[in-house]
Formats: C-alpha cells, sequence, structure tokens
C-alpha cells in the first residue's frame, strides 16, 4: 500500500496544488480542510481523503495524522501559529512522522519587525524543539500576488509599498512540486532550511510593466504606504487568487508594512536553482504565469 501524506491548507495555493502533485506520484492522501465547500469537493473528487479539523484542535490534529507518513505544514498571516505549531509538531511526534514540510517565509528570522515574520521564525524552532525530522521552506513573494490586484490593474495603475525593491516571483505550482518531492525522498532534505524563488527578479514597477503587457494596455506604479494602501483597499475589497474576497486584518497589515521594508532592504531579493534541483522543473516565468492567469487579471 502506498503512503499517507496529510497536507494541511489543502484548498489553498500551495496545499491544493500540493495533493495533485501526490496523487499524480500514486501517493495517497489525507486532505485536511477548515470547511468544506466546492473546493474541498474537488480534492474528494481527485481521489484524497478529505478530513475536516482547526489546526488550533490538538485532538483534531492528532487524528489528521494518525497513519500518515509525512505532512505539509501551513498556517496562514493570523495570529495562532505559535499555538498551531506546538500542537502539530507534538501530534507528529506521537505519530513517528518521518518527515514534517513546513512553509515558513523569507522574512522569517529573529529581528523580524513584522510580528507574523517573527512568529513563523519562532515556529521554526518550536518544531525543531521537538525533534521531529523537519525541512522549513522560506520562499519569497508569490507570483499569485499579481492576482489579488485586479481592482487597482482596471484602473491602470498599481499602488503600493515596495519601492524599487527586487525579488524573484514564485509560482504555488512550482511550491508544491518541492514540497511533494521532499515529501516523497525525505531522507536528504531533513533539518533543511530552503530559500525559494522564481525565475527571474523583478521590482513591483517592472512587474506592473509585466502585466501591462499581458493584459495589452499599460499599467504604471505608484508608490504609497501601507496605510494609504489600507484606505484605498477599505473601497476595494481584496481578492485571493481563486477570486474569493478577503477582509486584510491589522496582523496582516502590520505584517504588509514592515515586509514592505525588508522587501527595500533586499530582504527578499536573490535567486537559486532549488526549485529545479528539487522539483526537477525549473520555476515558471512571471511572464508565463501572467499569460496562463490573463483571463484573471481582465475580470
Amino acid at each position: 500500500m502506498s503512503e499517507m501524506f496529510l497536507v494541511t491548507g489543502s484548498t489553498g495555493s500551495t496545499g491544493s496544488k500540493t495533493v495533485k502533485c501526490l496523487l499524480d506520484a500514486g501517493a495517497r492522501v489525507r486532505a485536511f480542510v477548515h470547511s468544506e465547500d466546492e473546493r474541498s469537493a474537488a480534492l474528494a473528487v481527485q481521489g484524497a481523503n478529505v478530513v475536516r479539523g482547526d489546526l488550533l484542535d490538538f485532538e483534531a490534529v492528532c487524528s489528521a495524522l494518525e497513519g500518515t507518513q509525512g505532512a505539509y505544514f501551513v498556517y496562514p498571516i493570523r495570529p495562532g501559529i505559535l499555538q498551531a505549531s506546538a500542537y502539530f509538531a507534538q501530534a507528529a511526534k506521537e505519530a513517528g512522522i518521518k518527515i514534517v514540510v513546513n512553509m515558513s517565509q523569507i522574512s522569517a528570522r529573529r529581528e523580524a519587525k513584522s510580528h507574523a515574520a517573527q512568529d513563523h521564525w519562532i515556529s521554526e524552532q518550536v518544531v525543531n524543539w521537538s525533534g521531529v525530522p523537519t525541512t522549513h521552506l522560506r520562499p519569497t513573494l508569490f507570483a499569485e500576488w499579481a492576482l489579488y490586484w485586479t481592482d487597482q490593474i482596471k484602473t491602470g495603475t498599481l499602488r503600493l509599498p515596495f519601492g524599487t525593491g527586487k525579488h524573484a516571483p514564485i509560482a504555488a505550482e512550482d511550491q508544491a512540486r518541492v514540497i511533494a518531492k521532499i515529501l516523497l525522498t525525505p531522507q536528504e532534505h531533513k533539518g533543511k532550511v530552503y530559500p525559494l524563488y522564481g525565475e527571474k527578479e523583478y521590482s513591483f514597477p517592472e512587474i506592473a510593466a509585466e502585466i501591462g503587457k499581458v493584459i495589452g494596455k499599460p499599467v504604471g506604479y505608484e508608490q504609497v504606504d501601507a496605510w494609504t494602501l489600507k484606505e484605498l483597499a477599505a473601497n476595494s475589497p481584496r481578492r485571493n487568487y481563486q477570486g474569493r474576497v478577503q477582509a486584510v486584518t491589522d496582523t496582516q497589515w502590520q505584517h504588509f508594512e514592515e515586509i514592505a521594508k525588508d522587501h527595500q532592504n533586499g530582504v527578499f531579493a536573490g535567486t537559486n536553482d532549488l526549485v529545479e534541483k528539487i522539483g526537477g522543473r525549473r520555476p515558471i516565468g512571471l511572464p508565463e504565469f501572467l499569460e496562463a492567469h490573463r483571463g484573471a487579471l481582465l475580470s
């Protein structure tokens, strides 16, 4: 019988694609979801065993991990990550998990001014303390961010607080291949911390220009501070890459404000070959990603 893996955040950007990668590889997947909807139904159709639960419910986490050989852990930018990490680490230890792949972030470090980024770093330490074999992933900003700004794109100007700093946008699909590969072949990845990048670095003005090329009309860039953006967003609800409206919390705004400074100071900059080396395929280029989502950008 094939190995069973638990995927948390399985209706999200990296989680849903990790489920597919694992199923395509012939593994069994237990998809941990917070609520059941059309997204979880789609996972079940693909062949995943969908279980509903909350990462802040220790018994639910223990039950979900029972009988699995590896797990992908991801927690959103919201309060509770340290409690969830402790619950997950203890449950994984009790279940004898062979590998946990933990989704952190490139700005995670002890001295981070973003509370969420600092908590992600502490989360890494919590899982390490447990002794459970773990690989920490620290991706730069997702390519999917471009799909959050469709209302701004319609105006012809992106208004964001990122200045002239650069990063190499990384697609969730690329990260999913890395996650699945580590879960399936954990031995060489245990105890590693992997920064993950896309193919090429761009500034946000350059990203705006690339979006303009794809949609066939110019898109400019205007520098604003995070709290001005918050005022703008109050009149234009943020949508995730799946088109769902998402309210942005004060925790997320504080994170956004501080990572904008980090971005300007080079924390998000860089490239490497880890996506190709581990995942087996070169990263999806930004123009390629934008073209594949042209319909969403125009909607």
